[in-house]
């Protein structure tokens, strides 16, 4: 691990900046909105132009880097972003934050497709897996480090938004600095949802809910801690739990579903994030918000890795890469879906509407996990899972390494089969 550590530094520290900008401007932005009487509406709206950028942003971000390369495409969506930052400094009405938001989340995708698919150039097969999991172990770390740092004091409140602009413009620096060389780069080919629906309905609908549930708790968390009275400092507290707990559980869910029938291994989830939802419901003080967000982040973060690689079972090899595109799609657009509805619920019966969406998240993929377990067999050969960000974010390249690999040596063995005849 060591070794790959020193050969990709560069990435990784670029990479680990941002992630630990991400995780505190979304929260801080939450919070701050919340100080400056944003309601609840406009809160979700200002959100919620972040998934609906990267909606355009992930068709956008591939062909830039196609066309101008790594470096310059990392380089100006990096300085983007920075700007938006210091922007959200100059103004404080939502219509411009609601713009900065979008402006992120455009740039964000193509900073992890340029991330990722350096990442996987640099990749040799002896060292494939522990790149991964210095890559994985930064994803989860990093939105939970930039969230814990909204409990930092910042009397004139203007310093926090000035460490992220500062945090994204820093990532840029290792890149530039670095004698690696770029690798070439090809827009993937994409599928239909339709055609991905007619292969696996499980996970266009598991992915799509999964992503609403959990774009829904991480945006409104923070506005449903502070309306319990909780402080800001306490509020972003109760979220780096709910998001430590969804990464610590990510490994032994993924064996888990690598051994037994995916769907019910999503069952299981959804029950689980739902009893937490009903609990909070019975006995709602402080303490049972933080063990019950924890249990729900733990049961809904793994789902859509779990999604994806029971879609992954039943794809051709050829058919990997193309899809995860389309589940990219439906990652955004059910983030968008779920940062629209989440905080305007905060406000119904008391809090207790944020829940019962939740719950009811949660029990529709249950339902369609028992629905589909009905009417199809498991596949006897499954691949391996891979754990995802904790942002629940979408790694359409890192996700697909082994199917990669998998093509790679099959044609390999394909030349070695066509010499042998000659």
């Amino acid at each position: 691990m060591k070794r790959a550590f020193l050969e990709n530094w560069a990435l990784f520290l670029g990479m680990i900046l941002l992630m630990v900008a991400n995780g505190l401007l979304v929260t801080l932005l939450t919070i701050r909105g919340a100080s400056l009487g944003f309601s609840e509406f406009t809160i979700s709206l200002m959100q919620a132009a972040y998934p609906l950028g990267a909606l355009i942003g992930t068709a956008v971000a591939p062909r830039m880097v196609e066309k101008v390369g790594h470096i310059r495409a990392f380089s100006a969506l990096a300085s983007l972003v920075s700007i938006a930052a210091i922007l959200h400094l100059l103004t404080s009405d939502p219509i411009s934050w609601s713009a900065m938001r979008f402006l992120a989340g455009f740039c964000y995708p193509g900073l992890y497709v340029i991330t990722e698919s350096w990442l996987q150039a640099k990749a040799e097969n002896h060292n494939r897996a522990q790149i991964l999991s210095i890559y994985f172990m930064i994803w989860m770390a990093g939105p939970a480090i930039g969230t814990a740092m909204v409990a930092l004091p910042d009397p004139g409140g203007n310093l926090l938004f000035g460490v992220v602009s500062i945090l994204i413009s820093l990532s840029i620096v290792p890149l530039l600095l670095s004698g690696n060389r770029a690798p070439d780069y090809e827009v993937p080919d994409r599928m239909s949802v339709r055609k991905l629906y007619k292969v696996s309905p499980m996970a266009v609908v598991g992915n799509l809910v999964s992503a609403m549930a959990v774009a829904a708790w991480f945006i409104t968390l923070p506005l449903y801690a502070l309306s319990l009275g909780m402080s800001a400092a306490q509020a972003s507290g109760v979220l780096v739990v709910a998001m430590v707990v969804g990464a610590l559980v990510q490994y032994p869910v993924g064996w888990v579903s690598d051994k037994t029938d995916r769907r019910l291994v999503l069952l299981g989830l959804g029950l689980t994030g739902a009893g937490a939802c009903f609990w909070m419901l019975i006995s709602p003080s402080q303490t049972s918000v933080v063990i019950g967000f924890g249990l729900l982040a733990g049961a809904s973060l793994p789902m859509y890795a779990v999604c994806t690689a029971h879609a992954n079972d039943q794809l051709k090899s050829s058919q990997i890469v193309p899809a995860s595109g389309t589940m990219l799609f439906l990652l955004n657009l059910g983030q968008f879906i779920g940062t629209l509805v989440g905080p305007n619920t905060v406000s119904i019966a008391d809090g207790k509407g944020f829940l019962l969406v939740l719950a009811a998240l949660c029990l529709l993929v249950v339902g369609v996990a028992i629905l589909r377990r009905g009417q199809e067999e498991a596949p006897e050969e499954t691949g391996s899972l891979q754990a995802i960000a904790v942002l629940g974010a979408s790694q359409s390249g890192v996700l697909q390494a082994e199917s990669w690999l998998e093509e790679e040596e099959s044609g390999a063995e394909l030349d070695l089969s066509e010499k042998s005849s000659n």
